[in-house]
């Protein structure tokens, strides 16, 4: 039987899993393992707040320790990675974070990239993020849409402050790429683009893309 691929939403809302699964459909394959997108129903309604990602941390972890058997590897798909490392104490699966999965492409695409925030507290997260993975120098800047995970369901709004966010780190601090700083903005990826002109990263497609090569690479 074909080992499955997880997409863990560590937060409560299905409709942020929905996006995300959404945006699988472009990687899913019949030679592939299967991708599943889940939530964890107990997890924080958004993950905010570093006591959000120290709570979701532990679900993280408890999920894939009841689906171990049959997983071929998990992604936290929360742009502040939580559990990431407790999930790389697991022997025999690939483990990966949508915010570190995101900042490697990035600096594929471009020289320097800009990240596109929720709220400003997210951004401290962020920057000890870029500091730990020795990469501070490549970023750009941090700009937050003042939106929390829930309200990235008005699309018009949330496009919107998307794109005035991107065009201020593409314009006013030199990003030539841009890195979508929430799962949930998952569905806004190819109009943001169009609309700044310059390869903006969805965290869960350019992760899973990376977990995919590695599970083909037997790495």
């Amino acid at each position: 039987m074909a080992k499955t691929l997880y997409v863990i939403n560590p937060n409560s809302n299905t409709a942020v899993t929905a996006g995300i699964d959404a945006a699988m459909a472009v990687l899913r394959g019949n030679d592939g393992p299967q991708i599943e997108c889940v939530t964890l129903p107990q997890g924080p309604a958004g993950v905010q707040t570093q006591q959000d990602v120290d709570r979701a941390a532990v679900l993280v972890r408890e999920f894939a320790e009841s689906h171990r058997d049959n997983a071929a590897g998990f992604v936290t798909a929360c742009f502040s990675d939580p559990g990431l490392h407790s999930l790389r104490e697991i022997p025999g699966v690939v483990a990966m974070g949508i915010s570190e999965g995101a900042a490697l492409t990035a600096m594929t695409l471009g020289n320097s990239f800009g990240v596109i925030a929720i709220l400003q507290a997210s951004i401290p997260r962020h920057l000890r993020a870029w500091a730990a993975m020795g990469i501070s120098t490549r970023v750009a800047g941090e700009v937050a849409i003042g939106r929390t995970v829930a309200e990235l369901s008005d699309a018009e709004g949330t496009l919107a402050a998307m794109v005035a966010a991107g065009k201020t780190l593409r314009d006013h601090h030199g990003a030539d790429v841009l890195v979508m700083g929430c799962a949930g903005m998952a569905g806004y990826r190819d109009t943001l683009q169009a609309e700044v002109g310059v390869p903006v990263v969805e965290p869960c497609q350019a992760t899973v893309s990376m977990a995919l090569g590695r599970l083909q690479l037997g790495w």
